[in-house]
């Protein structure tokens, strides 16, 4: 194995054995030989949260796992992040993500983030119990090309349909929607106007990937 491998596997290790001390040495030592950072985030950290990813679909790992994954990726990214001269090499786009008014379940949101970060997306998380206009404004102020919004339970679906009505409402037409949640189903997100359905956070990457190329 060459050196750029060896750097790479390092990389792909870092993730997934949740290391960060070794993803931020393992980025430096990407940089002593001059690899490209992007090289270095798609084929190394990137590649270690695709396997991250098809660990916890097969339930071989869980939440805390994946988001200690995720910090480790940021990590090394962080290191990265001064050799990068364009942004948007190493962020795919803005996401803002929360769970809809009246509903405080975070959980199932908290991977979606992992993953979504993993994958390299700049995603802002609102939190739980999110109003309608605060998704439209954080996209606004932000410059999201996607939302992202769960619902838990019955009663708090409509919170996604109004997010879908404040777009057309704002005449915001750039804007995707992303919608999940226990509750939540195909049928339901097509008859509200919304642009995708997913069903849990190991998908969200694929699914997102589908939705915006597009773009």
């Amino acid at each position: 194995m060459g050196e750029k491998e060896e750097v790479l596997a390092s990389l792909r290790k870092a993730v997934e054995t949740w290391d960060i001390n070794l993803a931020r040495n393992a980025a430096e030592a990407a940089l002593d030989i001059n690899m490209d950072p992007c090289e270095a985030i798609e084929m190394g950290l990137g590649k270690g949260m695709d396997s991250i990813s098809d660990r916890f679909y097969h339930g071989k790992i869980f939440l805390p796992q994946v988001l200690a994954a995720s910090k480790a990726m940021e990590a090394g990214i962080g290191v990265f992040e001064p050799y990068l001269c364009d942004k948007s090499i190493h962020s795919k786009g803005v996401v803002i993500m929360g769970t809809v008014q009246g509903d405080i379940h975070e959980i199932g949101k908290h991977v979606v983030c992992a993953f979504l970060r993993g994958a390299g997306y700049t995603v802002f998380d609102l939190g739980k119990d999110v109003s309608p206009d605060e998704f439209i404004g954080a996209a606004r102020e932000k410059g999201a090309c996607l939302i992202g919004a769960s619902a838990l339970m019955t009663t708090t679906l409509v919170g996604q349909r109004r997010i879908v009505e404040r777009l057309k409402e704002e005449k915001i037409l750039d804007v995707k929607t992303i919608f999940g949640g226990a509750c939540c189903t195909p049928k339901w997100v097509e008859s509200i106007g919304g642009d995708a359905y997913c069903s849990c956070g190991a998908k969200v990457v694929a699914e997102v990937e589908i939705l915006l190329s597009g773009r």
